[in-house]
């Protein structure tokens, strides 16, 4: 009898060709945020984006000897007529589904996604994905000057906006899974006329207020949503753009490193675990 490298114990005769093997790891995958809407001259504000999709999990069997497949989502775009929703993060068979884009104009709904995008207007918060995010916040029509909703994180839903004030983004999600405390996939803040919607945990993108600015950005590989954006009296401004989505596992130290990986991923050593963080699509064989 023997140990296989991820330490499980190997009976009797091994025929590679035939026995499957499996070892097991911890994963966190986030998918791209949506993008913020953006505002044309003196319109109710716009939604703010929808997080990226998010799953975690623990013990989760992979292939040995087998090539899976490493995608990280970009975020969407952040737009005054076409806001788009991020893209998917994939690991191995795990699919985080992307943030939906944000409503850009009054009235219109935000996009479905992993979390939804905020509505603006009357328009309502875009619809989440089961267990990965929660659900846009609904805008406001006070006029020109109602708040758009904000976007779904993945712990909450985005909040509604009021007259002149943008919701703020649904929270994000905290993971220890690199060593520290992370929070991911929280909605983009609205645009609105005197005071824009807050980020949601989860570095996501703050909306835009008066003044004419332009929505924020959320921040790279967080999968947070984009703010939106907000015009007075000149030309219309865009949303900001999604930040893009990560994916990272973890397992024992004690077990063998993986065989091959391409790209370049970020490795770190915590508390009796090897982490690989990946910002890019690649592949990995264990």
């Amino acid at each position: 009898m023997s140990l296989n490298r991820f330490g499980g114990l190997i009976t009797g005769t091994f025929n590679p060709l035939t026995d499957h093997k499996t070892a097991t790891v911890e994963y966190l995958v986030v998918a791209g945020g949506g993008g913020g809407g953006g505002a044309a001259t003196n319109s109710n504000g716009p939604g703010g984006g929808g997080a990226g999709g998010l799953l975690t999990a623990t013990n989760f069997s992979v292939a040995v000897d087998t090539v899976l497949t490493i995608t990280v989502g970009a975020g969407g775009t952040g737009d005054s007529q076409n806001p788009t929703n991020g893209a998917n993060s994939v690991f191995s068979s795990i699919t985080a589904i992307s943030g939906g884009a944000g409503a850009y104009s009054v009235d219109t709904n935000g996009n479905t996604g992993g979390s939804g995008g905020g509505g603006g207007g009357t328009g309502v918060g875009g619809v989440g994905t089961s267990g990965q995010g929660f659900a846009g916040g609904i805008g406001n029509s006070t006029g020109n000057n109602g708040g758009g909703g904000g976007g779904g994180g993945a712990g909450s839903v985005g909040v509604a906006g009021a007259a002149t004030r943008g919701g703020g983004g649904g929270a994000g999600l905290c993971s220890t899974i690199t060593g520290q405390r992370v929070f991911y996939a929280g909605g983009g803040g609205a645009g609105a006329y005197a005071a824009c919607g807050t980020a949601g945990l989860g570095s996501a993108g703050g909306g835009s207020a008066i003044n004419s600015r332009r929505g924020q950005n959320g921040t790279a590989n967080t999968g947070g949503g984009g703010g939106g954006g907000w015009s007075m009296g000149g030309s219309s401004l865009n949303g900001g753009a999604g930040g893009s989505g990560i994916v990272i596992i973890r397992y024992s130290q004690n077990c063998s490193a993986p065989v091959a990986t391409t790209g370049n991923p970020q490795i770190l050593y915590n508390n009796g675990y090897q982490i690989y963080i990946w910002t890019s699509s690649v592949s990995v064989t264990f």
